[in-house]
């Protein structure tokens, strides 16, 4: 039978902190874990295998220790089960190849193989993220604990992290624990309860109407880069809020006898739009640039999924910079993003009384709650018109 024990290796360097170590024994054959559990000796109980209750992060610490020879003794009675022959190697591989952060890695790379460029993308922003706060270090899914999610959390909020930003990064984490929980990689504990991983409404993105004629009458005709990003903007809201990812994927092939006809890239819906008068000039404009591509807009320029990716990240991060400066050159102090337009039509359509089930078919949501989240951004002077008039009403 396989034994486990926690040991602990001094430093070379004398006042410098050891290493603990856990040494597996099993047929007259050793092998070592290294942890990047570091201590001074005076904090190490050699004979109890136990750290020192006698500092600050003292119980985080042996939570760790205590986790890890659970998950260790887990994978031994599971080899006694299944194998009758294994040895301390197929221990510690077994024990390495469920860390957390390699799982991520195996996770993201089959993301990529299966062409899920955005969700592979966003999984490695968390385990970047993640890898940060372990100093680069993996563990196993078993040191998994309230305690250590806590104090992750605690890493975001120190960093400056927005709260939706830490709950993004919260839930993904959630979702490879809970992929591990299902592939019985370690056991359901709930580490994530007392952590937020909501959606925080965020400050108002929608603009009224007189922006949008600001941008339209606005002369950027000596700056190409300006141009073409006003005119997606205006495209955007005339097509009932398209988002960016729509129009840069959007196809020649989508568009049959005025009328587009696209599926959201967000949900896979079918939508169908009227190409009004305004749309056409827009599409016009650049019909000389997409000659020889598939796209209606030259901001793709390759029909291979990978590489579109790629150029779809490059142009809508540049796209939201020169949004930015389009702002300035109308004087409008809140900056406008991909998001804008969208949010814009729907908050127009809403004060013109266009009712909310019409607003959420007319945007591709699957429900009326997520369109009733982007109507709950109406500017306030709307909301205190409303209240002056009932007010009003009862003098």
């Amino acid at each position: 039978m396989a034994t486990v024990k926690v040991k602990f290796r001094h430093s070379i360097v004398d006042g410098k902190q050891g290493t603990i170590y856990y040494q597996l024994t099993h047929r007259c054959e050793y092998q070592q874990i290294t942890t990047d559990i570091y201590l001074f000796p005076h904090q190490w109980d050699a004979s109890a295998q136990r750290v020192v209750d006698s500092f600050e992060n003292a119980d985080s610490l042996q939570k760790r220790i205590d986790n890890d020879i659970v998950y260790l003794e887990r994978i031994i009675k599971q080899f006694k089960k299944t194998r009758e022959i294994y040895t301390v190697y197929d221990i510690v591989r077994q024990y390495r190849s469920t860390q957390v952060l390699t799982f991520m890695q195996v996770r993201i790379d089959r993301l990529y193989r299966n062409k899920y460029w955005g969700t592979a993308r966003n999984y490695r922003s968390a385990r970047n993220s993640f890898s940060q706060f372990l100093k680069g270090q993996d563990l196993p899914f078993v040191a998994i604990t309230e305690d250590l999610i806590e104090e992750y959390n605690a890493f975001l909020i120190d960093r400056g992290i927005t709260r939706n930003s830490i709950s993004f990064y919260m839930r993904i984490m959630r979702a490879v624990y809970n992929k591990a929980v299902r592939l019985c990689l370690v056991e359901q504990t709930y580490p994530f309860q007392n952590v937020y991983t909501g959606i925080d409404r965020t400050c108002k993105r929608a603009v009224n109407e007189n922006v949008i004629s600001s941008l339209m009458r606005l002369d950027v005709k000596n700056s190409k880069p300006l141009e073409m990003t006003r005119d997606m903007f205006l495209f955007s809201f005339y097509a009932r809020g398209m988002s960016f990812v729509d129009i840069a994927y959007l196809r020649k092939s989508d568009i049959q006898n005025g009328v587009i006809c696209y599926d959201r890239s967000k949900t896979g819906q079918r939508l169908s739009i009227r190409v009004e008068p305004c749309m056409q000039i827009i599409i016009d404009r650049y019909a000389d640039k997409v000659r020889h591509l598939p796209y209606v807009f030259p901001v793709l320029k390759t029909d291979n999924k990978e590489m579109a990716y790629k150029q779809y990240i490059i142009a809508i991060n540049y796209y939201n910079r020169l949004l930015k400066k389009l702002s300035c050159m109308i004087g409008l102090e809140k900056k406008l993003s991909s998001y804008t337009s969208r949010h814009s039509w729907a908050t127009v359509a809403r004060n013109r009384n266009v009712p909310v089930s019409v607003i959420s078919a007319g945007m591709g949501h699957t429900s009326e709650q997520t369109t009733r989240i982007y109507l709950s951004m109406l500017e306030n002077t709307v909301i205190d018109n409303a209240n002056r008039e009932i007010i009003a009403s009862l003098e």
